[in-house]
């Protein structure tokens, strides 16, 4: 017998136990669950963004396109990237903004790979949701708004509906039915890209965006 037989046969002969019973996950949730309106949820989200150089601006589905517009002419920006195919892109085109370049994502990477990485000061996708305890934006990447988009501008803007918003991210992953299938890479994103060296200098854009701009907006009738 080879000391390989030896060994397999040692571990076969292994008496398996019992597995143990698996934490009841859903009830320590439930008792540790936060009783909050939606007003309270998007103050904590807000709150948790700001508190790491998150701007934040809430606004309505009436403004919401005219206040990024306001927003981009205070920052300097004229060039935009958009999403290919999504209804806040034709809504953003459909102002026709003067001095702005709205750019579509429409090319594979390897076409315009120059562009995007050198000459693309901005972009602007949607989040599918938020989680108002960690103050996490979730994105969820798809070909109309690919995850480079959130990675590789200086300045991400994202537009979040506060009617999606969930209060802590178990909540979020039954909710949305993460089980049943998720993209390539599901963002959460909490701040702007930063790091710190030995020294615990931080710096920001090492990785990703330099700034973060989150318009929340707000559903018919709710405040803004």
């Amino acid at each position: 017998m080879t000391a390989r037989d030896q060994i397999l046969a040692r571990l076969r002969a292994t008496p398996v136990g019992a597995l143990p019973a698996l934490p009841a996950v859903q009830d320590w949730f439930g008792a540790h669950a936060r009783s909050e309106s939606r007003a309270q949820q998007v103050l904590r989200l807000r709150s948790a963004l700001e508190s790491v150089h998150t701007e934040v601006h809430e606004t309505s589905h009436a403004g919401w396109a005219a206040l990024l517009l306001q927003i981009l002419a205070a920052k300097g920006l004229r060039k935009l990237l958009v999403g290919t195919g999504t209804a806040h892109g034709a809504e953003l085109q459909a102002l026709q903004p003067a001095g702005l370049q709205l750019v579509p994502y429409a090319q594979p990477i390897e076409q315009w790979r120059d562009t995007l990485f050198d000459d693309m000061p901005a972009a602007l996708t949607l989040a599918r949701s938020a989680v108002a305890e960690t103050g996490s934006l979730i994105l969820w990447p798809s070909p109309s708004e690919p995850r480079l988009m959130s990675l590789v501008p200086p300045v991400h803007f994202v537009l979040l509906d506060t009617d999606t918003l969930h209060a802590d991210l178990n909540t979020a992953l039954r909710a949305e039915g993460w089980a049943k299938g998720l993209p390539t890479n599901a963002l959460l994103i909490s701040g702007p890209s930063k790091t710190a060296d030995i020294q615990q200098t931080l710096a920001y854009g090492a990785h990703g965006p330099r700034e973060l701009v989150v318009l929340l907006r707000h559903a018919q009738g709710a405040s803004a």
